[in-house]
């Protein structure tokens, strides 16, 4: 998928969602893009909590140690037998829920793209599977997992997020580690579950998609 996404909806509203204490957490960033601040869930000795963290871990191969670069950051997990992601399989406390109403990917020519978003039917709030964690480089950070595209996101992507259902939220939280893997071998959420929008906004402009504008009164 592509490293962009929205939420719609006020703190209040997405704390209601996924049952969780309105904490510091003021104001919901509207867009995020890989490396900016985005929205967690993350639940400890029964409590969920809301956090702001940036988008990406830090990921530092032996040829940038060996030019003497800064670490990149990364915030999709494709695959989580990669050698980067195995501290944090089995770990139920580094796991979160991700809140999301939209995810984009770039259509049309290169040069010319814009921004096509997608959502679930039914869903003003969704959860996307993610990882979130302490680290050295860059401070407390998350990354979210990714699947196989389904047949509507394919010409666009091969890639999508894991998106949960209400009652696969306990089980991603507190799971083993045969289920979490389970989660990315397991089949994406059907094209007819969602929904696509097509926008004349291009792929780096600030423009919100039409269908949002009502929920930003919530």
């Amino acid at each position: 998928m592509a490293r962009l996404y929205k939420v719609e909806a006020s703190v209040a509203d997405v704390a209601a969602h996924f049952a969780a204490e309105l904490s510091a957490v003021t104001a919901v960033p509207s867009e995020t893009l890989e490396g900016a601040p985005g929205l967690v869930v993350p639940e400890a000795h029964g409590r969920r909590t809301l956090r702001l963290l940036p988008w990406g871990f830090p990921r530092l191969t032996r040829e940038m140690r060996e030019r003497g670069d800064p670490p990149a950051r990364i915030g999709l997990v494709a695959d989580l037998t990669n050698p980067l992601w195995q501290g944090l399989i089995a770990e139920p406390r580094y796991r979160c829920l991700i809140p999301i109403t939209h995810f984009a990917n770039p259509a049309g020519r290169s040069g010319e793209k814009t921004r096509s978003w997608f959502s679930l039917n039914g869903a003003p709030i969704m959860a996307w599977a993610g990882f979130c964690r302490n680290t050295p480089s860059f401070g407390p950070v998350f990354a979210g997992k990714t699947t196989d595209a389904n047949e509507l996101i394919m010409p666009y992507n091969n890639r999508m997020p894991v998106l949960l259902k209400p009652s696969d939220h306990a089980r991603w939280l507190h799971g083993t580690i045969a289920d979490v893997i389970g989660f990315q071998f397991r089949q994406p959420i059907p094209s007819e579950a969602m929904t696509i929008e097509h926008s004349d906004a291009l792929w780096r402009s600030g423009m919100i998609p039409n269908a949002c504008q009502p929920q930003l009164a919530l």
